[in-house]
């Protein structure tokens, strides 16, 4: 896992969990919003206030491991470790009675018998490949920002709580958060200049899936609609992390040092295993045998993007 453009920054708080929250790079280095968190951040419980104990920062730069959630039968034990830790109401009565329902519940054991467990190990894998097409082959007509495009919102109704009308849409919760991680009222807010703004593509403008054999291109057009800053940072479909390839960094943006741009403030930008010569600069490894995904993001965005008179290329086909 590595982070560029911006940086996640891990925290071990005084309970062993590992924090993680986003700094800004500052003139492109990160060393800036470190510095301000190990400066400024406590995390401690309350009854500890008058003598806080001394953060643990963790340096993980550089360092493999794994953040994958399980999606075979440990699912559940996983689930099971969350309810004995976290106090009761920690979760809303709905999902607790769902969890109840098949054997998981708070200071009791966790103990199903066989049957119930080839149902639960079943349960996991069909959950998870249902979340993977809710994510990765959107059926949701609202959730696509311009007709006959890949590129989509997760977040499906401009709702953090994915809630429309009163009523929640379970496809866009399930898409969102089998994506990402998770989510602030902010993400979903109209704030021009302020803020930033997200599109994610997973297909090509043929509508097949992205493949980390073949090499893409894309066309920004002129006037990028970002005031701070803009990215396009790639993501592993399998992992749900980062690509991991030879490149130091998965990612181009308007940051990216030597970023070629077009006469007409335009910029063409190439996905694929090798750059094409020339465009070094402006291109992002790929992986063969790997599918991957893309996300545009734009900080401090403009009116054009939200009144769609700017409209990113699609990933064309390049061979």
């Amino acid at each position: 896992m590595r982070f560029p453009q911006t940086t996640l920054s891990p925290i071990r708080a005084p309970d062993g969990n590992i924090l993680f929250f986003r700094t800004f790079l500052k003139d492109g280095d990160p060393k800036p919003g470190v510095e301000s968190v190990k400066k400024l951040l406590r995390v401690y419980p309350l009854a500890e206030a008058n003598h806080p104990p001394e953060m643990n920062f963790v340096n993980i730069s550089g360092k493999a491991f794994n953040t994958i959630g399980p999606s075979d039968y440990s699912f559940w034990d996983a689930i099971n470790q969350v309810i004995q830790h976290e106090p009761r109401d920690a979760m809303d009565p709905f999902t607790l009675g769902f969890l109840a329902s098949i054997g998981i519940e708070k200071g009791k054991p966790f103990a199903p018998d066989e049957r119930m467990k080839a149902i639960l190990k079943e349960a996991a894998a069909v959950g998870d490949a249902t979340a993977r097409t809710l994510a990765y082959k959107c059926r949701i007509k609202e959730a696509y920002f311009y007709p006959n495009s890949a590129w989509v919102t997760p977040f499906v109704g401009n709702s953090y709580k994915f809630e429309v009308n009163g009523a929640r849409l379970l496809d866009a919760y399930s898409f969102f958060f089998f994506y990402a991680t998770g989510i602030t009222p902010a993400m979903t807010e109209k704030m021009v200049g302020e803020g930033s703004q997200y599109a994610v593509a997973f297909v090509d403008a043929n509508d097949d899936p992205l493949d980390g054999g073949k090499t893409y291109k894309l066309h920004l057009p002129p006037n990028i609609p970002a005031k701070d800053f803009w990215s396009l940072l790639l993501y592993d479909n399998q992992t749900r992390s980062m690509l991991q390839t030879d490149q130091q960094y998965p990612s181009v943006g308007s940051q990216t040092k030597g970023l070629q741009i077009n006469g007409d403030k335009s910029v063409d930008l190439w996905f694929g295993p090798q750059a094409p010569s020339g465009h070094e600069n402006n291109w992002v490894q790929t992986a063969p045998g790997k599918g991957w995904n893309v996300i545009l993001r734009l900080y401090g965005p403009l009116e054009p993007w939200f009144d769609k008179t700017w409209r990113p290329g699609e990933l064309e086909v390049v061979k």
